[in-house]
């Protein structure tokens, strides 16, 4: 079974045409649209995490409001930004976030993405340690934070109190299965799964080797799956890649995205961070046809979650609308089914 979610990245911004013209709209039209998916019976409402930036950056709030207003879809991000976080505080905030929504978190986590700040992590009081990378300190921070989630004991009691380490709490039992890592190369992938976290990958690998996105992308999902394999972890991990799918169902799709059918559907190539990077193609175009493009991509094909971004600053009708069309004409290709009413199960 496939799971369908989608990924928004919480722009706003007053300019002409946006629909979500402040950081309030964002935040609400957020909340609104994951109700609208669940209804849906689409899988996930995930939310990029991007500081210094016109996007949504302090996702647990934002999470516990959808967890609250909803009852079976999955709630995440993609990404969190490691660099800039505070493990043990973060691990107060997820477990909370986990409590409310019945266990339905799944959190994306990773060293981060480039951003508009020079060393916006350090503006926030995290500097790397002497021989560190700020890579580096992103994983300090993650086994840090990973180990709280477990309800381990992390604080020496004080004596007049009690004995022994004193856990995070509350505790949130099986959100250390639901961690996952978004790794931008082979290399990382494998990492995550020697660590034990799930898999997330976007539209971008920052490394090339000149075959298509879709080739390069499942090639490093079977070498993440072969390392889990070898390191005998007790559950099965999950797998998810991004994906721009835009169905051109009416005049107003074709408004919107008709000129970006014609010049984004193909790979690119280019330099990211002094790296040579391939970006994933858009689906864009006619819904019988990206239905069937979509189906031979191999590495939807071998992932079992597909993320799709959202334009969300067309507003919350625009995206419901969109996420119908995906559900109805587009999701059925890859083995997907509307999830069903009945109380979400999660995944540990």
């Amino acid at each position: 079974m496939k799971r369908i979610g989608f990924l928004s990245f919480g722009h706003w911004s007053p300019v002409d045409g946006s629909r979500t013209r402040t950081a309030r709209e964002s935040l609400l039209q957020g909340i609104e649209l994951a109700e609208a998916a669940e209804e849906l019976g689409i899988n996930g409402a995930f939310f990029r995490v991007h500081h210094f930036a016109r996007q949504q950056a302090a996702p647990f709030p934002l999470l516990a409001a959808v967890a609250a207003r909803t009852s079976r879809i999955e709630i995440g991000t993609g990404v969190i930004d490691m660099r800039y976080e505070n493990p043990l505080y973060m691990a107060e905030e997820a477990a909370e976030t986990d409590l409310i929504s019945g266990g339905r978190l799944q959190l994306g986590i990773s060293r981060g993405s480039p951003e508009p700040a020079l060393n916006g992590a350090a503006n926030f009081g995290y500097v790397p340690a002497d021989g560190e990378e700020p890579a580096d300190m992103a994983r300090r921070h993650t086994e840090v934070f990973r180990y709280a989630i477990t309800g381990a004991g992390i604080a020496q009691a004080d004596p007049r109190q009690g004995a022994g380490l004193l856990p995070i709490q509350p505790h949130s039992p099986g959100l250390e299965r639901r961690i996952w890592w978004g790794a931008g190369t082979r290399k990382t992938a494998v990492w995550a799964a020697e660590q034990g976290m799930n898999l997330m990958s976007s539209t971008l690998l920052t490394e090339d080797t000149g075959v298509p996105f879709d080739q390069l992308q499942a090639e490093q999902i079977r070498m993440f799956r072969d390392t889990w394999t070898e390191a005998g972890h007790d559950f099965e991990p999950r797998v998810s890649v991004s994906r721009s799918v835009i169905p051109i169902a009416d005049d107003e799709d074709r408004q919107y995205f008709a000129l970006s059918a014609l010049r984004e559907t193909r790979d690119q190539v280019g330099v990211l961070d002094g790296a040579m990077s391939r970006f994933g193609k858009s689906y864009i175009g006619e819904p019988d046809r990206i239905a069937e493009e979509l189906a031979r991509d191999e590495a939807v094909r071998a992932a079992d979650t597909l993320l799709v971004t959202v334009p969300n600053q067309l507003g919350v009708d625009y995206n419901a609308k969109l996420l119908g069309n995906i559900a109805e004409h587009v999701a059925p290709a890859i083995g997907w089914e509307p999830a069903s009413a009945s109380p979400h199960a999660s995944v540990e």
